[in-house]
């Protein structure tokens, strides 16, 4: 090879210098800039160029004069100079010159899109379905928006969170205990101050109508609220009527209590270690009723006595004795039918119950309720009313006539229906 040819080799064709000048490169980083905006261009300003870009611009163009100092480009006339010099088009020499030519108007699009899809996920998740009071937790997270700007991220972390929400109330378990057996062996993904951590939180006090809790303190009694960390003894759930065959201590203790026309306090201990335990077989179809408050069923026990039909109180929000005694019996073939207070928080309790235990509801629609209040026309305002997933127009009916339903005002006839289903020595009238 001559040296001529050595030459030819190395050095770049005359076009290809002249779009190489170091006086074009604010030229070419404008016009990729430009491109990369992913809408249509036809014309590019540039500025404030000195003289040397100006009399490099000039030459590129082939024009007669120097151009103003901020010029604006016809991207035409510069695809026309650019192929003639070349034979390569604008986009193909700015990106050997800048780099790739980006497409910001169709990322702009696909995260937009990735962020509808993320949100509308979340909306119809199935917790969020069978516990609406999350909606108000949910559209606070899509306030916040995305963790790190990222819809990946963000879906991952509220995946979690919904996982832990789906799993309370736990299994009396401390909490790393808890994270470790639920998130993948992550002992403190739920350490106090972690992202995960303050998200849950969060969605408890929706769920509690509590504020966010501000100390370690209010933290630790909202965890503890949900079941976690609950001690085997002081987590109880107390039920009537539970007449249990088999040798069990749980069966034992609940079917003593039961001959003797009482209550039974049964532990979450008990309840972890039933041993022995079946439904007796003449319960059929193995209806279990449940209701939220102790006074109702003090008032069966002193109806029914020995004879009352299977009954379990929540005691209000239930724990974890009670949400593990009700699956259990869901486990040993019980149907549940659950009856709370007609007012915000008790359709709250109601829907939580339903969605962790699969109970149904037990007078519990509109129709229930507009009957009420028509034998209860004063009462307190229910307060926050939010969506009941077994009845849509129960949550409107609250909100028309703003009146609050105690369960004890409608006891009489929950005793009816409970004395269908009690022995027939007990519809005779045995108390």
């Amino acid at each position: 090879m001559t040296a001529a040819d050595a030459t030819t080799a190395t050095e770049p064709a005359p076009g290809e210098a002249t779009l190489r000048r170091p006086e074009l490169r604010p030229l070419w980083k404008t016009v990729h800039d430009r491109l990369s905006s992913g809408r249509p261009v036809t014309r590019v300003r540039l500025g404030p160029l000195d003289e040397p870009q100006r009399e490099a611009l000039a030459d590129l163009l082939g024009l007669d004069r120097l151009p103003d100092p901020r010029p604006s480009v016809a991207l035409a006339r510069l695809e026309e100079a650019v192929t003639e010099l070349s034979g390569r088009t604008v986009p193909e020499v700015v990106t050997a010159l800048v780099g790739p030519i980006g497409d910001r108007a169709g990322e702009r699009r696909r995260q937009d899109d990735e962020r509808s899809e993320l949100w509308a996920w979340l909306a119809g998740h199935d917790t969020l379905r069978a516990q609406p009071v999350f909606a108000d937790w949910a559209a606070s997270c899509r306030a916040a928006g995305l963790v790190g700007g990222s819809a990946e991220r963000t879906r991952t972390l509220l995946t979690d969170a919904l996982r832990v929400l789906a799993e309370l109330p736990s299994q009396a378990e401390p909490l790393p205990v808890f994270a470790a057996r639920l998130l993948n062996g992550h002992a403190h993904a739920l350490d106090d101050g972690t992202p995960l951590s303050t998200l849950v939180l969060r969605a408890l006090a929706t769920l509690y109508d509590a504020a966010p809790p501000q100390s370690a303190a209010e933290r630790r009694a909202l965890w503890t609220q949900a079941g976690v960390a609950d001690d085997e003894l002081s987590a109880t759930v107390v039920v009537g009527g539970l007449r249990l065959v088999g040798d069990g201590l749980l069966a034992r203790v609940a079917r003593l209590c039961t001959e003797a026309g009482q209550a039974a306090s049964l532990t979450l201990a008990h309840v972890r270690n039933p041993g022995e335990l079946a439904l007796p077989a003449a319960l059929a179809p193995h209806i279990v009723h449940v209701v939220e408050n102790p006074s109702i069923l003090a008032l069966a026990l002193r109806r029914f006595g020995p004879d009352c039909p299977p009954l379990v109180c929540t005691s209000g929000w239930p724990n974890s004795a009670a949400i593990q005694l009700l699956r259990l019996l869901v486990d040993r073939g019980a149907a549940l039918r659950y009856h709370g207070d007609f007012d915000g928080e008790g359709i709250r309790i109601a829907a939580y119950v339903l969605d962790k235990t699969g109970a149904h509801p037990w007078r519990m629609t509109a129709g229930d309720y507009r009957s009420a209040v028509s034998c209860n026309a004063r009462g307190p305002h229910p307060g926050r009313i939010t969506e009941a997933p077994w009845d849509p127009e129960l949550a409107e009916a609250m909100a028309e006539h703003g009146i609050a339903v105690v369960e004890e005002l409608v006891a009489d006839v929950l005793l009816e229906d409970l004395a269908a289903t009690a022995r027939p020595e007990c519809s005779s009238g045995r108390l």
